[in-house]
Protein backbone atom coordinates (compact mmCIF):
# COMPACT_ATOMS: atom_id res chain seq x y z
CA UNK A 1 0.00 0.00 0.00
CA UNK A 2 1.19 3.27 -0.64
CA UNK A 3 1.89 6.09 2.28
CA UNK A 4 -0.63 8.87 1.85
CA UNK A 5 2.09 11.12 2.28
CA UNK A 6 3.65 10.22 -0.80
CA UNK A 7 1.84 11.55 -4.22
CA UNK A 8 2.68 11.73 -7.88
CA UNK A 9 5.24 10.60 -9.33
CA UNK A 10 6.99 9.74 -6.23
CA UNK A 11 3.60 7.35 -5.33
CA UNK A 12 3.76 6.37 -8.89
CA UNK A 13 7.95 5.60 -8.62
CA UNK A 14 6.94 3.25 -5.20
CA UNK A 15 3.76 1.55 -7.17
CA UNK A 16 6.64 0.35 -10.04
CA UNK A 17 9.38 -0.54 -7.62
CA UNK A 18 6.91 -2.54 -5.17
CA UNK A 19 5.63 -4.31 -8.70
CA UNK A 20 9.16 -5.30 -9.74
CA UNK A 21 10.14 -6.00 -6.14
CA UNK A 22 6.82 -8.81 -6.29
CA UNK A 23 7.87 -10.03 -9.86
CA UNK A 24 11.04 -9.71 -9.82
CA UNK A 25 12.84 -8.45 -12.83
CA UNK A 26 11.76 -7.97 -16.19
CA UNK A 27 13.97 -8.53 -19.68
CA UNK A 28 12.46 -6.78 -22.85
CA UNK A 29 13.85 -8.45 -25.79
CA UNK A 30 13.42 -8.03 -29.27
CA UNK A 31 10.45 -10.02 -31.11
CA UNK A 32 12.54 -12.45 -32.44
CA UNK A 33 14.69 -13.70 -29.44
CA UNK A 34 11.37 -13.85 -27.97
CA UNK A 35 10.33 -16.51 -30.50
CA UNK A 36 13.71 -17.98 -29.95
CA UNK A 37 13.07 -18.15 -25.74
CA UNK A 38 9.82 -20.07 -26.64
CA UNK A 39 11.48 -22.32 -29.02
CA UNK A 40 14.14 -23.55 -26.12
CA UNK A 41 11.10 -23.75 -23.45
CA UNK A 42 9.87 -27.32 -23.06
CA UNK A 43 6.30 -26.41 -22.53
CA UNK A 44 6.27 -23.04 -23.28
CA UNK A 45 3.31 -20.80 -22.26
CA UNK A 46 3.13 -17.13 -23.58
CA UNK A 47 0.41 -14.14 -22.75
CA UNK A 48 -0.05 -11.68 -25.34
CA UNK A 49 -2.19 -8.74 -25.28
CA UNK A 50 -3.13 -6.30 -28.07
CA UNK A 51 -2.97 -2.64 -26.56
CA UNK A 52 -4.07 0.83 -27.61
CA UNK A 53 -4.63 2.93 -30.60
CA UNK A 54 -2.54 1.87 -33.64
CA UNK A 55 -2.03 -1.59 -31.66
CA UNK A 56 0.80 -2.70 -30.44
CA UNK A 57 1.10 -6.38 -29.63
CA UNK A 58 2.55 -7.39 -26.42
CA UNK A 59 4.15 -10.17 -25.35
CA UNK A 60 5.38 -12.04 -21.97
CA UNK A 61 6.72 -15.54 -21.09
CA UNK A 62 8.99 -16.36 -18.58
CA UNK A 63 11.96 -18.78 -19.08
CA UNK A 64 14.67 -20.46 -16.62
CA UNK A 65 12.98 -18.26 -13.64
CA UNK A 66 13.51 -14.92 -15.84
CA UNK A 67 10.51 -12.88 -17.10
CA UNK A 68 10.85 -12.01 -20.84
CA UNK A 69 8.44 -9.54 -22.42
CA UNK A 70 8.54 -8.13 -26.12
CA UNK A 71 6.30 -5.75 -28.02
CA UNK A 72 5.71 -5.70 -31.91
CA UNK A 73 3.56 -3.68 -34.18
CA UNK A 74 2.13 -6.68 -35.68
CA UNK A 75 1.24 -10.24 -34.07
CA UNK A 76 3.96 -12.34 -34.21
CA UNK A 77 3.68 -16.00 -35.43
CA UNK A 78 3.99 -18.01 -32.82
CA UNK A 79 4.85 -21.76 -33.02
CA UNK A 80 1.96 -24.04 -32.63
CA UNK A 81 3.53 -25.82 -29.89
CA UNK A 82 3.08 -22.65 -27.62
CA UNK A 83 -0.21 -22.14 -25.22
CA UNK A 84 -1.28 -18.82 -25.41
CA UNK A 85 -3.03 -16.76 -22.72
CA UNK A 86 -5.14 -14.14 -24.37
CA UNK A 87 -4.97 -10.54 -21.84
CA UNK A 88 -6.67 -7.38 -22.03
CA UNK A 89 -3.98 -6.06 -21.15
CA UNK A 90 -0.10 -6.49 -20.19
CA UNK A 91 1.51 -3.89 -17.56
CA UNK A 92 5.17 -3.12 -17.65
CA UNK A 93 6.18 -0.85 -14.49
CA UNK A 94 8.10 1.59 -15.93
CA UNK A 95 11.35 2.23 -14.00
Amino acid sequence: MVNPAISGAGAGAVIATNAISAIGSIVIVEPNEFISILEKSEKPIAVHSPSGFMTKHKYITSYKGLVFFTKSSTELIIPSFVEIIKAKKIFIPQM
